[in-house]
C-alpha cells in the first residue's frame, strides 16, 4: 500500500465540504439560469447545448455530452428537441458516418444571441454574492483552484473548450446600452 500525505478524516472533510458547497452553489445557479431562459421556453440542458453548438460550430453529439457534462443520450434527446423547434440541424460527415453532428440554424443563433442580450447581472445571485469581493479586491474571484480540480477530473481538452468559449464571448461581443451584443463584423475563432 502506498503512503499518503493525508488522513481519511481530512479527505472526507474536504470531499464533503466541496460537495455541500457545490450543491448550495448549484441550487442558486440553477434557479438563476432557469429564470434567465424561461421566456424562451427552453431548459438548462437545451441552453447549454445552444451554447456549445455556438462555440464548437459543428460539434458531435459526443462533444456536446462531454463539454456539457451530460450523458450522450441526454445530449442527443435535448438536441433532437432543439432540432424540432428549428434551432439545430443534424448532419453526418462523409469521413465519419458513425457520429451525428449538430449546428445552429439561423433561428437557433438568433435565439442564442437574444439570450445573450437579455442577461441581467442584477438577477444573478452568484454575481451578486461575488460583488463584495469585487469591491474589496477590485476584481472578481478567479476560482483558479476550482478550475484546477475540474482540469484534473475532465482533462485539458475540456478546459481548453471552456476557456475558448469565454474568450469567444469576450472577443465577439460588446456591451452597448447595458446589453451584450454581437459585434457586427467578427469572425469567430472555432475550437
Amino acid at each position: 500500500m502506498s503512503e499518503t500525505n493525508f488522513s481519511i478524516k481530512e479527505a472526507m472533510l474536504f470531499s464533503q465540504r466541496v460537495a455541500q458547497l457545490s450543491k448550495a452553489l448549484w441550487k442558486s445557479i440553477e434557479k438563476d439560469w432557469q429564470q434567465w431562459i424561461k421566456p424562451y421556453d427552453i431548459n438548462i440542458n437545451e441552453h447549454h447545448i445552444l451554447w456549445i453548438a455556438y462555440h464548437l460550430n459543428g460539434a458531435s453529439i459526443s462533444d456536446v455530452a462531454k463539454f456539457g457534462v451530460m450523458h450522450v443520450s441526454t445530449a442527443f434527446n435535448f438536441s433532437k428537441k432543439l432540432e424540432e423547434r428549428g434551432y439545430l440541424e443534424f448532419s453526418k460527415r462523409e469521413s465519419d458516418k458513425r457520429n451525428t453532428y449538430i449546428k445552429l440554424t439561423d433561428k437557433g443563433e438568433s435565439v442564442f444571441l437574444e439570450l445573450m442580450e437579455t442577461y441581467h447581472p442584477d438577477k444573478n445571485s452568484v454575481f451578486s454574492g461575488a460583488m463584495p469581493l469585487k469591491e474589496l479586491y477590485g476584481k472578481f474571484p478567479e476560482i483558479i483552484e476550482v478550475m484546477a480540480i475540474i482540469r484534473n477530473i475532465y482533462g485539458d481538452d475540456f478546459m481548453e473548450i471552456f476557456e475558448k468559449s469565454f474568450s469567444n464571448i469576450d472577443n465577439e461581443f460588446e456591451e452597448k446600452d447595458g446589453k451584450l451584443l454581437k459585434k457586427k463584423e467578427y469572425t469567430k475563432e472555432l475550437v
